[in-house]
């Protein structure tokens, strides 16, 4: 496992997104970006952390950050899950071959009820305007999440 480390340049990233754009590391230069991994877009868990993130963008755009959720969902899954939900987040999808996903360190083994599998960590990011990482939270618990980012992006 890739291990991110805080004040170190963040790996670079290229992803398809939602709506048929695209988002880059570079392309977000004088910005802070939230960059949130999710294992499976339209699950209970990760709808919520969409939804929590949406509930406080107009603050994390106030603090000059853009948020972007990252899963292996194809781009179409993508439009569905955030029309569905009304989530005001970029989706970024790394389903070709998970390069993102690999580079930060996110996907994992895991395991459920005895079985083993591979999948992504649900795990957040927040790098600079100059790309460095700034904070990572690993392995993280949904329940006052996107409150505790929006006060680490206020903070810097």
């Amino acid at each position: 496992m890739t291990d991110i480390a805080e004040n170190t340049p963040a790996p670079a990233f290229d992803l398809a997104t939602d709506g048929d754009g695209r988002v880059s590391l570079d392309g977000l230069k004088g910005k802070n970006v939230v960059l949130y991994f999710y294992p499976k877009a339209d699950t209970p868990g990760c709808t919520t952390e969409g939804q929590d993130f949406s509930a406080l963008i107009d603050r994390f755009a106030a603090a000059n950050a853009v948020v972007i959720g990252v899963s292996r969902d194809t781009v179409k899954k993508l439009d569905r899950f955030k029309a569905k939900h009304d989530l005001k987040v970029v989706l970024g999808s790394d389903e070709d071959g998970g390069v993102v996903t690999e580079s930060w360190g996110v996907w994992v083994l895991k395991k459920l009820y005895g079985r083993e599998y591979m999948g992504i960590e649900r795990a957040t990011f927040l790098i600079d305007g100059q790309g460095v990482v700034r904070r990572a939270w690993r392995n993280v618990k949904v329940k006052g999440h996107a409150e505790e980012v929006l006060a680490a992006v206020e903070a810097l």
